[in-house]
Formats: structure tokens, sequence, C-alpha cells
């Protein structure tokens, strides 16, 4: 086949194929014909067009919005600081002793209870018992020849220089025996104060030199409770306010304690203030050394309108929420207060009642139409606690409180 031929018959099957795009295409998007062989009105095409659901709102507009709402709550709230501490005896000492020596007896078990001024260990002494009995026997001969010598000046026989020389050198030996009995008493190691031993790092014949550690007592039927809030509280704190302590390791447990002092000293590092707080502890169910955490109640109020922290819309002059009002969005500034958990307080603004959307504020409008669906409203819990915009709840400050932001 020539050469011209086989280019005529390419030509016709591009030809033949184009023809049968065309009809393909037309045939696929040509509007669909009536019932009894009519055209779609321009009307029906028109709805056609913007996606208008059968049975949609007439005029084909778009149906109202669906949105979360709730109620705006009155409840009564506590006005406090939460913070996170640890727990210190009411007394706490090591044993050491100030002078070296061998170990001659260990009077206590580990982990028990000791009275004030019970002996807990004893060096061996028999050097200082010596010196001690020595220098009794020298006072004692000092003593008898004072008084002689008080005798015989009474009667004339010596002069005042031989009885102040007496009276000289009964003082002497006074003390001479009071230097020996205090290094004898240095060889006993009693309690300081009624407490609990704890475990010993020694035992009888062990030599141990000046400052060693011997055994740790605790006075833990008092407990101190050492924590920090930040500058902002100092105006509300005062000695003697209530606090509520719970430990992780006792869930459930409630304690109660009393603070006892505020140090003076704002810490620079983090702006906080050092507090010590004090409570019972009868039962020595806490220990030192134990995570707590704290709860400082400055005040209770009632009637507290709160709503749920997401229906609070932030804005650069002022929040505000939309009101669900006769089936539309109504656009109302407020002014919040304390924060807590997942609530807000509305000072002004909202009544108790007051139906708020939520979830789907960003598509709303003031006047809007809107559909509410189940009432989201989170249940009160709790108090809350006050703290200054911007500052976060922390469990763990570093020894720095946590409290939850007060916007206003």
């Amino acid at each position: 086949m020539s050469s011209r031929k086989k280019h005529v018959l390419v030509l016709a099957v591009a030809v033949a194929g184009l023809a049968g795009l065309s009809t393909f295409a037309y045939l696929s998007f040509r509007a669909p014909v009536a019932p009894g062989g009519q055209p779609p009105s321009a009307a029906t095409a028109a709805r056609g067009a913007t996606g208008g659901p059968p049975g949609g709102p007439p005029g084909g507009q778009a149906p109202a919005p669906r949105v979360e709402t709730a109620r705006v709550q009155a409840a009564a709230l506590a006005l406090e600081a939460s913070a996170v501490g640890s727990l210190r005896s009411n007394e706490s000492v090591v044993l050491r002793p100030e002078v070296p020596g061998r170990i001659a007896s260990i009077n206590f078990r580990d982990g028990t209870a000791v009275a004030r001024g019970a002996l807990l260990v004893a060096l061996d002494a028999a050097t200082q018992a010596a010196e001690v009995d020595q220098a009794r026997a020298t006072f004692g001969l000092a003593q008898a020849n004072f008084k002689r010598s008080q005798d015989l000046f009474a009667r004339t026989f010596i002069s005042q220089q031989a009885l102040d020389n007496a009276e000289a050198t009964l003082k002497v030996q006074e003390a001479a025996l009071a230097l020996a009995q205090a290094k004898f008493d240095r060889t006993r190691l009693r309690a300081p104060f009624t407490g609990i031993v704890g475990i010993r790092n020694v035992s009888v014949g062990d030599y141990v030199k000046e400052g060693q550690d011997l055994v740790n007592i605790e006075d833990i039927a008092t407990l101190k409770i050492d924590f920090r809030l930040p500058e902002s509280y100092l105006p509300q704190l005062r000695p003697g306010q209530q606090l509520e302590v719970s430990s992780d390791a006792l869930p459930g447990q409630v304690f109660s304690a009393v603070l006892e002092a505020i140090n003076p000293l704002v810490e620079a590092g983090g702006r906080a203030i050092a507090l010590r707080a004090q409570m019972a502890n009868g039962e020595g169910r806490l220990r030192p050394g134990m995570f707590v955490r704290v709860r400082l109640i400055f005040e209770k109020r009632s009637n507290v309108l709160l709503v749920p922290e997401q229906a609070v819309v932030p804005d650069s002059k002022v929040p505000y929420v939309y009101r669900v009002v006769d089936g539309q969005a109504r656009r109302t500034p407020i002014r919040t207060g304390i924060r807590r958990d997942a609530l807000v307080e509305v000072v002004e603004g909202l009544r108790a009642g007051d139906e708020v959307v939520t979830a789907g504020q960003m598509k709303l409008r003031d006047g809007a139409a809107v559909r509410p669906v189940v009432d989201a409203a989170p249940p009160v819990t709790g108090a809350a606690p006050p703290a200054p915009a911007g500052t976060t709840a922390q469990p763990a400050v570093s020894g720095a409180a946590a409290a939850a932001g007060q916007g206003k």
C-alpha cells in the first residue's frame, strides 16, 4: 500500500473517533427530560444547580445551622488557690557524737518511739568516768578546807587572805568537776525530744568519729507543709487561714491544716512566696517527705453564674457569647471573673438560665437562625482558684503554686 493511502486511512479513523466522543459527551451532559417529554423548566434547573435538597426550605434557602448549647448555672463557689508542697517533721535531728569513741551500748530499737531525755547511745567512757571521780574527790577536799578556814578566820587564827585563797581553790575544783562531768555527758547521746527513731547505721563495738551520723529522730505527731504561691496572692494571705491537704498515697482522704508562717522575702527567681502550714498527724498516716496537694480557701460565695469556657469567644475589646433567643443567636458582651476546671464566672452580661452556644460560634453572626441540640453544660464540681490572667495550674510548681487563671 502506498504512503498516500496510509495517510488517508489514518485520517478517516481519527475523524470517526472524534465524532463518537462528541456524541457520547452530548448524551452524558444533556439535561434530563421531564415526564411527558418536556424539558425541565428554568426554575427547576436552577434549584438543581444549587443543590437544594428535596423538601428543603422554600425558595431554596440553606437550613439553619445546628449548634450545641448550655444553660447558665448559678452555684456556690469557693475562691481558693491550689499548690503542691512537701511534708516536714515538726522536729527532726540526726544524732552525731561530739567526741570520738567506741560504742558501748545501743538502747533503742529501730523505728520505735522514744521519750525526751532517753539514753539512746552510750560510748565507752571509762576515762571520762575516772576523771569525774578524781574531780569529785578534789572538790570534796576543797570544800573541807574552806569550811576549816572559815572556822579559823572566825577565831582570828588566819588572815582574810588565807580565807580568800581557800574559797578560790574551792571554786576552781568545782569548775574542774563540772568540766569532767561535761566530758562524761558527751559520751551519752540522749533524745532531744519525744519522737520516733529511724534506722541506725552503727552497731555496738563500732568506733565512731566526731560528727558521724548515728540515727535520725523525727517528731511526726505534728507535720509542717512547705509550699509556694505566686506573689499576686500576697494581699490575700494571712496566718491562721484554713487549708485542705490531700496525698496521692491516700486517695479520697482530706486533712485539715492551718497556715502558720509567711516568708517576708519574695523569691526573685520565680516571684513566689514561701509558705508554711501545720497539721496534726496523731495517727501517723502521713510521713515527712511525702508529696501533697494543698488547697487554700480565701472566701466562699453563693449564686455565682457559671458557663462552660468553650462558650466564651475572646475578643480584642471584650469577650462575648452567643445567646439563643427565639431560635436566633444574639451576640452578648460579658465580663468574666475566675476560672475553674472547665467553667468561667460571668460577672456581667448574663442571667441564670440563659441558653448560650458552646460549639459552632465560628459560623454564626448576630441575629442568625440556629437549631440548638443537646445541652452540653459540664457539672459544677469543686471550688474555683482565683488567679491573675495568664497564670495556669501546675502541679508543680517547682515549688510554685498552681492556680487557675482569672480573666477580666
